[in-house]
């Protein structure tokens, strides 16, 4: 029954998406802010009532998640814009153009695919059930993490669309630098906390620490930091509707996790292995893209490996220091967490405003920051 519910609520999402899109497309953050913020009281509801049920708590369960699916589609639906109507609609040319996008981008997700569900597939033939067990906690973790990331782009990734749209490559080019490093340090600031206390926040949660939880959730953090600083690069080759090499090239490299792996763990390499790999392949990705955007619309690469690139590396090597030495030198304990966590702010704040920031986005972010104080 639960997987029945998910199908059905996988399908409900699929149609809702286009009208999810066009809020974003004209911008109307808030009302994507507002519903994000329903389904998440619709969730936190679930959770609370199915405590009250004596029995079958999981088929209803499924079954409630089903109808708070329903209800964030019917919203959606019902703030629909002028454009988002059903009708009969034929055009050969665009169709061709459609398919032909949606079925490179179709390569790219399938990649994606193959190599999450590969990774689970290989470590489960080597390893016992609790490796995969620890990987799905390290994922949830990263999940919690990443958030803050998706939320933020949500909003720039538009922007970048409309410039290239315009004509207007030299703001486009600007939005992709400073959203790749926002992305970057967004991810640099909350998640080095995490990092470094990774023992006592596994412990705290789980009561216990599972083997392979601590090394997992930190390479699987650092990809997803990685992947964060390429996504621009990715929403600006998108941008131009041209993806056959973009998606061709990138997305078999993904996939190249799956047989590297193999090897290595056939070699007799520890289930850490696949993540390292996947850490390598994930920065090699990220200069694949590089040279494929460059390739589309002479993007200035060098700039962005000294701009973009060498602040991020650098602002995450000296930020981690003082913590990184602070935690080794103290225990496990609950003050020591609170310690280490609030140096990990500051030196991340501040290595990521007086390394990670040009003067132009400083002077940016202090006009921003002074126009929200004085509303």
């Amino acid at each position: 029954w639960v997987y029945q519910f998910s199908i059905i609520s996988a399908i409900i999402t699929l149609l809702y998406n286009p009208y999810n899109a066009m809020i974003i497309a004209h911008e109307r953050m808030k009302i994507y802010a507002y519903v994000s913020v329903y389904e998440a009281i619709l969730k936190l509801t679930v959770a609370l009532l199915i405590q009250f049920l004596a029995d079958d708590r999981l088929f209803y369960y499924g079954l409630f998640l089903l109808i708070a699916s329903f209800m964030v589609s019917l919203t959606y639906f019902i703030y629909s814009f002028e454009e988002a109507r059903y009708t009969f609609y034929w055009e050969k040319k665009l169709f061709n153009q459609l398919l032909s996008y949606s079925g490179w981008n179709m390569f790219g997700s399938i990649s994606s695919l193959v190599k999450g569900q590969g990774l689970n597939i290989l470590l489960n033939l080597f390893f016992n059930p609790s490796v995969n067990a620890a990987r799905g906690i390290a994922f949830q973790i990263n999940s919690a993490v990443s958030q803050f990331f998706t939320n933020f782009y949500t909003a720039v990734r538009p922007q970048i669309t409309k410039y290239y749209a315009q004509d207007d490559i030299e703001n486009m080019t600007k939005l992709v630098f400073r959203s790749s490093k926002f992305s970057f340090f967004l991810i640099m600031f909350i998640s080095l906390p995490l990092i470094v206390e990774a023992p006592f926040v596994i412990k705290l949660w789980l009561g216990q620490i599972p083997e392979y939880v601590i090394p997992f959730m930190r390479l699987i953090i650092l990809i997803t930091a990685v992947d964060a600083m390429a996504t621009p690069l990715m929403t600006t080759a998108h941008a131009t509707g041209n993806i056959k090499l973009y998606q061709s090239v990138v997305g078999t490299l993904v996939m190249f996790n799956i047989p590297i792996s193999y090897v290595a763990l056939e070699l007799g390499y520890s289930a850490v292995s696949v993540f390292y790999i996947s850490l390598v392949i994930s920065i090699i990705s990220l200069f694949l893209r590089l040279w494929i955007v460059n390739r589309l619309l002479d993007f200035p690469v060098i700039d962005y490996m000294k701009d973009v690139f060498g602040r991020c590396t650098l602002c995450s090597l000296l930020g981690a220091i003082i913590p990184v030495l602070l935690a080794s030198r103290l225990g496990t304990t609950f003050l020591s967490f609170c310690l280490v966590s609030i140096v990990s702010l500051f030196s991340s704040g501040l290595t990521i405003w007086s390394i990670g920031l040009n003067a132009t986005e400083r002077s940016q972010l202090l006009t921003i920051v002074k126009k929200k104080i004085k509303r």
